[in-house]
C-alpha cells in the first residue's frame, strides 16, 4: 500500500531529537511561552524573511488574530469586507467571520486554482478593507498581480500561508513576507508539521506584532496586566521544540516534494487526468499534488484497488457548506467545478522512487 501521506515515516527521521527535546522539556519545568517558543519564533521569522513571528495555537487562530490585531490598531472594524478565493479550506472564511468581518468570495481560475484576477478586480468596492490570498496546495497566490491591482490603496494583504511553508516568489521572497501579515498552520500533515496543533503569524509591522503578542495571551502586556480583551492561543513549548528540530530540513523536504511533482508532470500522460501547470520553480512546495478527473468516484476506487491512497481537497465548496448558510445562494462556477473533480494523489519527502513509479504507471493505465 502506498499511503496518501506517511506522517509516521516523516517524523521517524527526527525521533532521537524529539526524545531529547522532550526530556529537556520535562526537566525545564517551563511549559508555556518559554525559551523554545522564543527560539522557534526567531528562527521561523528568519526563514520567512520577516521581522516578527508570533507562535499561536493553530492556523485558524493565526488568521483571526491578524484581523483582531488590525482592529486593535483601528485599521479594520466589524463589518469590513475581506475578499477571499471561493476555492479554499473553510478555515480561511471562518477566521474572517469569527473576527466580525464579512467574507466576500471571489471565483477562481482553473489552472492554478487561485483568484481569477478579473473577478477580483470587479469585487473591490469602497467596503473592501483587506484581501486574503490563499497559497492553496502550496502554490503562491498571484501576489505581484494583487499588489499591482491594489497600488495606491490602503487595502491590507493578509496571506493564508497555511499550506505554503517555504514557497518562494521569483524575487526570492518567501511566503510569510509577501503581504502585510501571514498566518501559518503547523498541523501534523503540513510541510512543516508539529506533533499536534500549532500555528504562527509573521509580519514586519511593529505595532501589529505587539498587539498580537498581547491578544494571544489574554490581552496581557505583563503578568496579570490586561490591556485588551484577548484570547488563549499560544504555541505549545513542546511543539515549538519539535518544530525547531524539523525546520532545518524543510527546504530539502520541499525539494523532494518538487522532484516527485516534476516526475508526475513529466511522466503521467493519461489525457483523462488533468495535471497541475508546473514545470519548475520554488513558488510551489506541493503540500498537495492535485489532479482533476471527470469521474472522481471511479478514479478514486481504481486507485484504491491498486493500493494507492488518495484524499479529496475539498469535496464541498465553502459557499455550499451548511455552516455558511448566508453564502448558499451564491454561485461560483469555477470553484464548484473544481470541488467536483479534484483529487489529491500521494506526495511527500519520504516517498521512494519505486512508489512514485508505481503511482505513475497505475494512473497511466487508467481507462
Amino acid at each position: 500500500m502506498i499511503p496518501f501521506l506517511d506522517v509516521h515515516k516523516i517524523n521517524a527521521r527526527f525521533e532521537t531529537k524529539f526524545k531529547e527535546q522532550f526530556d529537556a522539556f520535562l526537566a525545564s519545568g517551563y511549559y508555556i511561552l518559554g525559551n523554545q517558543v522564543s527560539l522557534f519564533e526567531s528562527q521561523f521569522a528568519d526563514f520567512c524573511g520577516a521581522k516578527y513571528c508570533i507562535g499561536v495555537g493553530n492556523g485558524l487562530d493565526a488568521l483571526r488574530l491578524i484581523i483582531e490585531g488590525y482592529k486593535v490598531l483601528g485599521k479594520l472594524k466589524d463589518g469590513d469586507e475581506v475578499l477571499v478565493a471561493a476555492n479554499t479550506f473553510i478555515a480561511t472564511i471562518i477566521a474572517i467571520k469569527q473576527a466580525g468581518l464579512k467574507p466576500v468570495l471571489v471565483d477562481c481560475e482553473g489552472v492554478n486554482y487561485n483568484f481569477n484576477m478579473s473577478a477580483l478586480k470587479s469585487a473591490i468596492t469602497a467596503k473592501t478593507k483587506a484581501i486574503m490570498p490563499v497559497h492553496l496546495y502550496g502554490e503562491l497566490a498571484p501576489m505581484q498581480k494583487i499588489k499591482t491591482l491594489l497600488k495606491g490603496s490602503d487595502i491590507l494583504i493578509i496571506e493564508d500561508a497555511a499550506q505554503a511553508h517555504g514557497a518562494e516568489s521569483v524575487n526570492g521572497k518567501r511566503a510569510g513576507n509577501l503581504g502585510d501579515a501571514a498566518g501559518f498552520s503547523f498541523y501534523p500533515t503540513k510541510n512543516l508539521g508539529a506533533l499536534g496543533d500549532g500555528g504562527a503569524i509573521t509580519t514586519n509591522d511593529d505595532a501589529l506584532a505587539t498587539a498580537i503578542k498581547k491578544l494571544r495571551n489574554y490581552g496581557t502586556s505583563s503578568k496579570y496586566v490586561n490591556e485588551l480583551v484577548g484570547f488563549n492561543s499560544r504555541l505549545d513549548e513542546i511543539q515549538a521544540s519539535f518544530l525547531h528540530c524539523k525546520l532545518p530540513k524543510l527546504e530539502a523536504d520541499n525539494e523532494k516534494r518538487r522532484a516527485v511533482a516534476t516526475r508526475y508532470c513529466a511522466e503521467i500522460t493519461n489525457d483523462k487526468v488533468t495535471l497541475p501547470n508546473y514545470t519548475s520553480g520554488k513558488y510551489h512546495v506541493f503540500h498537495l499534488f492535485v489532479v482533476q478527473v471527470e469521474n472522481r468516484v471511479e478514479f478514486q476506487e481504481y486507485l484504491t484497488a491498486h493500493k494507492i491512497g488518495t484524499l479529496i481537497h475539498y469535496p464541498i465548496a465553502p459557499h455550499q457548506q451548511e455552516a455558511l448558510k448566508e453564502l448558499n445562494t451564491f454561485s461560483f462556477p469555477q470553484a464548484e467545478m473544481l470541488h467536483n473533480h479534484v483529487i489529491s494523489i500521494p506526495i511527500s519527502p519520504v516517498m521512494t522512487k519505486a512508489q512514485v513509479t508505481k503511482v505513475i504507471k497505475v494512473i497511466n493505465n487508467y481507462i
